[in-house]
């Protein structure tokens, strides 16, 4: 069946986008995941990825066309399918259409052949009754679905079209979203601390006393409760444990003593006698509570004790018996942290990845951080002095400022330098960009500002995209050297470690010194060992005579 391809909302403050390019014409076969088209938006240009698998049938918005938010832009179906009924239950997009969009509206079935858009009501519909339908946006150019953080809005209350309805957590940062729709809040498809797909309906508003039901029937809307039944009871996995098979424990009768393998164990960490437990379970089966109320009878190690003083050997010595609980805990994934993992994967198990160590004399370098910060208005960091080199550095190396494109390679001419930095959920890279044009104080000043949004989780997507070479770096930790997965689309990653104080050799003598480990993890498709090997070179040679990176 044909479907409806609309403008996203790519970021939070977008309420139209400009179609900059388009990868797909009609007739092109598309899959989930491919890149549709280029959409720029007040932040930035993204890619347009398709969740959909067919064919392009419809194109209805030209390159460099304006569209607002939700309106249709295509339509994907199977080759040959008819989606003119489908348009025609549709305001036409603003942009050129490919073809006529059905029948005359004027035509007396006209309206029976449309397309319902939600719950058997048109788009026309709903807007004469008043009704929005208010939609997951897309919030990064990597987010699938978002979490509600917090709602700030119930049922029941009013809204204006700038009010912000919820906090919705992304696989970046968590963002507010607007309704863009004025009334009351009819309907929460999703409740706090649930995850909705990209477009799904989260919420719906209109005129107070206004009928959903026809809309919630559709089945585009999960009421929320359905997700607290599927939950499992909480503790089910733990209660399962003492009815797991049986096992019988052989008494010095010849009696078999069963119980359960967890009521065994706890029996055998605390030195207890099964055979000396009365079982409440079916068949006098001996279960968890049964061994833990269990309190041996003060005449039974009276006999032991004297049976080993009548025999006159030496009693065995007592083990004291700790009795540990095993417990864990578990939360659900976050987005950011779904996204680290995808996108991680993808990196190590496509690009084959080889790795290039160097040491550092840092000694010159320290000098001139002293010097340096003595006059500057911020105070630069080691990892700012690493930054500016490494970006001087791939100006004289653009094979290793490039990245794979399948049937092509990028050699890039500018330095966007992607700097990892650790969050409560995970990585977040930032991006310096021109880093080789900036000065020292001019680095530290952007690395901070960064730092300090990414803590408060306010970065948005026009400051991580675009990084042509990723710096990672641990040294702050204590870490002497490490390897990193490479930021793809990058061609290349340098990890940092400690300046680490050890003896070294100088002019024939051995003398303190101080030292620093850099590793480049390299994409095997673009960067060869001594093209990295070279870049190393350049590097090593910069941070040891640091008044370089000055001129």
């Amino acid at each position: 069946m044909a479907e409806i391809i609309r403008m996203p909302k790519m970021s939070d403050t977008m309420t139209e986008g400009v179609m900059a390019k388009w990868h797909k014409k009609v007739g092109d076969k598309i899959k989930s995941g491919d890149v549709l088209a280029e959409v720029e938006t007040d932040k930035a240009t993204m890619d347009l990825e398709s969740y959909w698998d067919g064919t392009i049938l419809y194109i209805g918005v030209e390159e460099g066309k304006a569209v607002p938010v939700d309106a249709v832009i295509a339509v994907v179906g199977k080759e040959g399918e008819d989606y003119k009924a489908l348009l025609a239950s549709e305001d036409k997009p603003s942009g050129a259409e490919s073809e006529p969009a059905g029948k005359s509206e004027d035509g007396p079935d006209s309206s029976a052949g449309n397309a319902p858009a939600s719950g058997g009501l048109s788009e026309q519909d709903l807007e004469k009754m008043g009704v929005s339908v208010i939609r997951m946006p897309l919030l990064s150019d990597t987010m699938t679905e978002g979490v509600i953080a917090e709602w700030h809005k119930k049922v029941g209350d009013k809204v204006k079209d700038d009010d912000i309805l919820a906090d919705v957590e992304t696989d970046k940062a968590t963002m507010e979203v607007m309704g863009y729709a004025s009334g009351t809040l009819l309907h929460i498809g999703v409740e706090k601390g649930q995850a909705a797909k990209v477009n799904g309906i989260i919420a719906i508003v209109g005129p107070e006393g206004t009928d959903i039901s026809g809309i919630l029937n559709q089945g585009d809307v999960k009421p929320a409760a359905s997700a607290k039944e599927e939950k499992p009871a909480a503790g089910s996995d733990a209660r399962s444990v003492d009815h797991k098979e049986e096992k019988a424990v052989v008494s010095g009768t010849g009696d078999r003593v069963k119980a359960s393998p967890l009521a065994r164990r706890i029996a055998l960490e605390k030195g207890i006698d099964l055979t000396q437990v009365a079982g409440s379970a079916d068949g006098g089966r001996i279960i968890k509570k049964d061994v833990e109320s269990f309190k041996p009878e003060a005449g039974s190690t009276k006999t032991e004790a004297t049976t080993g003083a009548d025999t006159g050997k030496s009693a065995a010595p007592v083990i004291p018996q700790f009795v540990g609980e095993e417990r864990f805990t578990e939360k659900p994934v976050s987005q950011m942290r779904k996204v680290i993992a995808k996108r991680l994967s993808e990196s190590l198990f496509t690009a084959p990845h080889f790795y290039l160590t160097i040491s550092v004399d840092m000694d010159s370098a320290i000098s001139a951080r002293t010097a340096i910060n003595a006059v500057a208005p911020v105070k630069v960091s080691f990892n700012d002095i690493v930054i500016k080199a490494v970006a001087v550095a791939l100006k004289k190396h653009p094979a290793v400022n490039s990245s794979w494109g399948g049937d092509k390679i990028r050699f890039n001419e500018h330095t966007n330098i992607g700097v990892a930095m650790a969050v409560e959920d995970g990585l977040l890279v930032p991006v310096v960009r021109f880093a080789d044009g900036k000065s020292l104080s001019h680095i530290s000043a952007e690395v901070k500002e960064y730092g300090q949004k990414a803590k408060a989780k306010k970065l948005q997507p026009s400051d991580w995209e675009g990084s042509t070479f990723t710096v990672s770096n641990l040294g702050m930790f204590g870490i002497d050297e490490f390897t990193s997965i490479i930021n793809a689309p990058d061609g290349a990653i340098l990890s940092v470690g400690a300046i680490q104080q050890v003896p070294v050799v100088k002019n024939g003598a051995v003398v303190p010194g101080n030292v620093m480990k850099l590793t480049l993890g390299c994409d095997h498709r673009v960067v060869d060992g001594a093209t990295g090997a070279a870049f190393l070179q350049t590097l090593k040679g910069l941070l040891e005579e640091p008044i370089r990176l000055l001129a």
